[in-house]
């Protein structure tokens, strides 16, 4: 725990001094999103990484937060202060929606449930053209009237400070909730849920605890890219995201919470670098998966701890033997 928490203090005061550093706006734009992502990974593996339940709708998180700060800045005047967290907490009563039908199945149910939410408000936002504009989308949200004279610099200089306040918010609740009670709870319901009951853990409250947590931080991230972006359309709902933040997370490392940040920042890189490549980026993503799968099926992260750990049991083996060598009689 003392080691990931350095590492997670490390990783973000890096971080923090980018925008100190750099002054080219395209490289600030894929820090901006390497954050972004970073905070929609680690909200997804709070379900998939410690609750053990494999989500393919957290999308639908993602673009209920996008679509409210849309539609309260756009039409009710509400400042960007305001419409990110209140899209965080409409996204988390979502998942107190979503939540109370999907965790009370398992394995692929559970999967094919979650995915036709996300479908089900794709359709919503894509035919309730009252509301979302339909197809067209929300275009024009507002942006924060301090940035009127900052220069797109300064704008990019905002909004990275902005997204870097959101990761330290997501890091700081996430590392809180793992090392609580119900984190570990958590935990034993994904290690053998039937032990986990026997012992009076209850599943659906744990592994609820996670997922509204997960959701509430997905719309968080959500209300922020509709304002960056500045438009929202049923896009934020489709299949591309919920593939971006599985690859972070599984790459990364699930159920560490270093190993979602390693991920964004490697898929981010990863995706610009393959822009040209189109249709081509998917197959070589699934490669990629595949390959983590059979090679690295706890990522990055988990890797990396096997080998810590496989060294600590090498280095004490030997030591231990000495000392009973030392202990016996001459």
């Amino acid at each position: 725990m003392k080691l990931e928490k350095r590492c997670l203090l490390a990783l973000m005061a890096l971080a923090a001094v980018v925008p100190l550093l750099v002054r080219d706006q395209y490289v600030l734009h894929i820090a901006i999103m390497v954050l972004f992502y970073a905070v929609l990974a680690t909200s997804l593996n709070l379900v998939v990484g410690y609750v053990g339940e494999f989500s393919l709708g957290h999308t639908a998180f993602l673009g209920t937060g996008a679509y409210a700060a849309a539609i309260l800045s756009t039409g009710y005047g509400w400042p960007v202060w305001a419409t990110i967290p209140v899209a965080g907490l409409l996204a988390a009563v979502m998942g107190v929606v979503i939540g109370g039908i999907t965790l009370r199945l398992q394995g692929p149910f559970f999967v094919i449930v979650t995915l036709s939410f996300s479908e089900v408000l794709r359709l919503v936002a894509d035919n309730w053209i009252a509301l979302t504009n339909g197809p067209m989308g929300i275009a024009g949200v507002p942006q924060p009237a301090l940035l009127a004279d900052a220069g797109n610099l300064g704008a990019k200089q905002f909004y990275y400070a902005v997204a870097w306040l959101l990761l330290a918010l997501a890091l700081y609740l996430s590392f809180r909730f793992v090392n609580s009670n119900a984190g570990r709870a958590a935990v034993a319901v994904r290690e053998n849920r039937y032990v986990a009951q026997s012992i009076g853990i209850r599943p659906l409250t744990y592994s609820m605890l996670a997922l509204v947590l997960g959701a509430f931080l997905s719309g968080m991230a959500g209300g922020f890219y509709a304002h960056y972006i500045s438009f929202v359309g049923p896009e934020v709902f489709r299949f591309a995201f919920m593939v971006s933040m599985i690859i972070m997370v599984l790459i990364g490392g699930k159920g560490t919470l270093v190993g979602p940040l390693i991920g964004a920042l490697l898929v981010t890189f990863l995706e610009e670098y393959l822009r040209e490549a189109k249709e081509l980026r998917l197959s070589i993503f699934g490669l990629a998966v595949i390959a983590i799968v059979l090679f690295l099926p706890r990522g990055l992260m988990g890797f990396i701890t096997q080998r810590r750990e496989t060294r600590a049991k090498k280095a004490a083996v030997p030591a231990g033997a000495v000392q009973r060598t030392a202990g016996r009689p001459a």
